[in-house]
Parts: C-alpha cells; sequence; structure tokens
C-alpha cells in the first residue's frame, strides 16, 4: 500500500488525535494500543475510504457512526481458529485439566474471545474430559459484531481440514466431526457445545472484573498493547483469577518483566501456562 503520510512525528499526532477523539465521541479506548500495529490499521482504511489525509478520516468518523463502524473493524481484526496452537489445548488437557477435576465447580473465562472458535476448542476439550457439565465459560470481545458471529457457532467450511488436523494434533479422542452438522454448505457446532458458554460485550482496557476465574485464556490480544496497558490487563486477571487459577497466554506473550510476574508459577512455559500462587 502507498502511505499517504511521510512525515513521522506529525503522523503520530494525527494518529493519536484520531484515537482520542474516537475515546470520546464512541467511548472506544485504542490509545495504548501498540502504535504501528493501529497506525497500519487506519492507514488501511484511510486508503479504503479514499480520503486524501488523516485530518478527513477523523472528521469522517467523527460525524458519521458508519464510517466508525467500518475503521473499528479494521481495528479489531479477529485472528483466530479452532484449537489454535494444538500444542496450548494439548498442554490444558494434559495440565490444567487434572487441577480441574478436584473442583466442584469451574469457572472459565476468554477475554478477547474474538468469533469464538477458541471458545468452543475449549468446550470440546471439557466434553471428552467429563467436565462440561459443571463448567460455565464466559466469552468476551469488544467487538459486537464478533460475538455475534460467535454465539451461531458458525463455522467457515473452507477451513474445515485445517480444524480437524488441529483437533487431533491437541489431543482429540473423537473424531472432529461429531461436533458439527454440515447442511447446504453451513457447518453448525453442536448446541450441547454451546450450552454452557457466557457471550458478553466486555473492554480489557475500560471494564472491571466481573467474576473469580479458575482458568483465564487471553490469547494473543495483549501483543497489540503497549507495556503500561500489558501490565493494567495483568493486574485485572490476577485480581479475576482465583488462588491456584491458571493464565494461559499466547507463545508471543508473557507474565516476565511484569509486575505480576513473582505472583504466579511457570506450569507449561512453551505454552504460556501459568498458576497464581496459593
Amino acid at each position: 500500500m502507498k502511505e499517504k503520510l511521510s512525515n513521522p512525528e506529525l503522523d503520530k499526532i494525527e494518529v493519536m488525535l484520531l484515537l482520542e477523539g474516537i475515546y470520546r465521541k464512541y467511548g472506544y479506548d485504542f490509545r495504548k494500543y501498540a502504535y504501528a500495529s493501529i497506525k497500519r490499521r487506519v492507514l488501511h482504511r484511510l486508503q479504503m475510504e479514499g480520503l486524501p489525509t488523516l485530518s478527513a478520516l477523523q472528521e469522517q468518523v467523527l460525524h458519521d457512526p458508519l464510517a466508525f463502524q467500518r475503521l473499528l473493524e479494521d481495528l479489531m481484526i479477529p485472528v483466530t481458529e479452532m484449537f489454535r496452537d494444538p500444542d496450548a489445548f494439548l498442554a490444558f488437557r494434559q495440565v490444567v485439566v487434572p487441577a480441574l477435576r478436584e473442583l466442584p465447580y469451574i469457572r472459565i473465562w476468554h477475554a478477547g474471545c474474538s468469533t469464538g472458535e477458541e471458545v468452543y476448542s475449549t468446550a470440546i476439550v471439557l466434553h471428552e474430559e467429563g467436565l462440561l457439565g459443571k463448567a460455565r465459560i464466559y466469552a468476551t470481545d469488544i467487538s459486537e459484531n464478533a460475538l455475534e458471529r460467535a454465539k451461531s457457532g458458525v463455522l467457515p467450511i473452507e477451513r474445515m481440514k485445517q480444524y480437524t488436523q488441529n483437533y487431533q494434533k491437541a489431543g482429540g479422542k473423537a473424531s472432529f466431526s461429531e461436533y458439527y452438522s454440515s447442511e447446504s454448505g453451513v457447518v453448525l457446532l453442536k448446541p450441547e457445545l454451546r450450552a454452557n458458554l457466557v457471550f458478553a460485550r466486555h473492554n480489557l482496557v475500560t471494564d472491571r472484573s466481573f467474576n473469580e476465574f479458575h482458568v483465564i485464556f487471553c490469547r494473543n490480544v495483549m501483543i497489540y498493547f503497549e507495556w503500561p496497558l500489558r501490565d493494567q490487563v495483568q493486574k485485572l486477571f490476577y485480581e479475576s483469577l482465583s488462588d491456584g487459577g491458571f493464565l494461559v497466554l499466547g507463545n508471543k506473550e508473557s507474565i516476565s518483566f511484569t509486575p505480576m510476574a513473582d505472583r504466579y508459577e511457570v506450569w507449561n512455559d512453551p505454552n504460556r501456562i501459568y498458576r497464581k500462587r496459593k
């Protein structure tokens, strides 16, 4: 893409003014997200709208809610799949599930759940381990559109081969096809997988904890945050976990060098699974 901006200092001022305007007008706070990622997505929207400057984009976004929605979808591009990073789900099955067996009731939070594929992956693991009946999985995201897709339980038919391979690598105990039905080119996950799921909007930047959890998944979300925001969210997760609860991050994320680092045990380092010290 040919960039329309040329002065790095001025670019950053304009991008930050745009983000400040979005926060004040619509309540979405991207001001502490990683600048390089935000700038790239803003420039993409600038090109798609056919506008000459970021100032023009800001004017359009602040006066036209539909233009804001288009930019919002660019800023929150979902990247997810069933059993994404299969080794992480295999590790969850092997090193976290045994601890969950000891609990009378299980509460799990998928923070930044996107369109829900990893939420349903967790539900399948719990089902196969005989734990889904006593579990409640809370799945939250900032995007209403992503949540609506997640609630539907619809999967892209063109991804099913990859999803089946991921499931097998993640230690699946059955045939992946047992968990969905396919008709007229539409793949729909079985209703029993959705029975214990709760989908709700939650903003990690501005919202607080809403329960105490035994497991929190937040995978490949904080890579888009600047360090101050990462520390803020890490504190939120720590306060939301029960003693002995598990935090599961993406494989490019870590609690190292955060204020919370010494408050966890490293439970499975390759797959970024940590356990809150009792």
